[in-house]
C-alpha cells in the first residue's frame, strides 16, 4: 500500500494518515518524527551488527521496541512483518532470526529514508 503527503509525495511504509489518526495532532506529529528517525538511525546499525555476530538476545529488545513504536506511523503490512520476526527473535535460532530479518531490514531502512524524505519537506515547508 502506498500513503501519499499533502504535497503528493508517494511513501511505501510511512503513513501519515495512519499517524495523524493516532497521534490526532500535525505540530505533535511534527515533533515525533525526528524521535522517530533517531530511534531507527540509532537500532537498525545495532541490529544489523547483532544479528550478524548470532545475538539473537542482543536484538530483540531492540526489535520489541521498534514494535511498540512503528504502528504509530507505518503501514500496517510492515508492522506485521516487524511483529513476525521480533516473535521469532524469542525463540528462534539465530539464523533463522537472521534470515527472516534480512527480508524485514530492507523496509525498515527505505522507511529511515522515508522519515529523513518527509522531515526534510517539512523543513522546506517552513
Amino acid at each position: 500500500m502506498v500513503s501519499t503527503s499533502a504535497d503528493g509525495q508517494a511513501w511505501v511504509y510511512l503513513d501519515i494518515a495512519r499517524a495523524l489518526d493516532q497521534v490526532g495532532d500535525e505540530q505533535a506529529l511534527r515533533g515525533m518524527m525526528p524521535m522517530l528517525q533517531e530511534l531507527l538511525a540509532r537500532d537498525l546499525p545495532q541490529i544489523d551488527r547483532l544479528l550478524a555476530d548470532g545475538d539473537v538476545r542482543g536484538a530483540n529488545p531492540l526489535l520489541h521496541s521498534l514494535k511498540g513504536c512503528l504502528p504509530i506511523f507505518c503501514a500496517q503490512t510492515l508492522c506485521e512483518h516487524l511483529a513476525r520476526v521480533e516473535q521469532l527473535s524469542k525463540a528462534g535460532g539465530a539464523v533463522e532470526v537472521r534470515t527472516a530479518y534480512s527480508e524485514l531490514s530492507p523496509k525498515l531502512h527505505a522507511l529511515l529514508q522515508e522519515v529523513v524524505s518527509c522531515l526534510a519537506q517539512a523543513g522546506e515547508s517552513t
